[in-house]
């Protein structure tokens, strides 16, 4: 028998892939093992709570995803305007190059994720990662 908190969970995330699939896949990204993107897919030590490693190693698979000419940088192309402005883009390409390196990529996601961290506790909760929607954008 699961709990009605685990069920909770495993509907949540069948309902994630199924709204990602009718978008076309925006939102379909899938995380390894074929789970939706999502809070609980992110939360890999489960223990409730997003810490920036988990987010960054997200993040990093997004970027490894994208990088569809795998020449280890995303162009505003590859990134989609959808993900990140052109200002937001602009602002994380620091070496000025028009494209985000991994490093570039990894340091604005770390940024987005300080900045959602509105307690301060190095960790983002359910809340706190709803609330972050520039921060999801680049990690599924």
């Amino acid at each position: 028998m699961i709990s009605r908190r685990t069920a909770m969970i495993y509907i949540a995330m069948v309902g994630t892939a199924a709204i990602g699939t009718l978008w076309g896949g925006t939102l379909g990204v899938q995380a390894k093992g074929g789970r939706a993107a999502s809070f609980a897919a992110i939360d890999t030590d489960r223990d409730g709570k997003l810490d920036l490693e988990e987010v960054k190693r997200a993040a990093s698979d997004l970027f490894d995803e994208l990088d569809t000419n795998h020449d280890g940088t995303l162009t505003r192309r590859e990134l989609g305007r959808r993900r990140l402005s052109a200002r937001a883009f602009a602002a994380a390409d620091t070496d000025k190059d028009g494209t985000l390196s991994k490093d570039e990529y990894l340091a604005l996601v770390e940024r987005l994720f300080k900045a959602a961290d509105v307690d301060h506790d190095g960790t983002l909760s359910p809340v706190e990662f709803r609330s972050a929607v520039a921060l999801r954008r680049l990690i599924h």
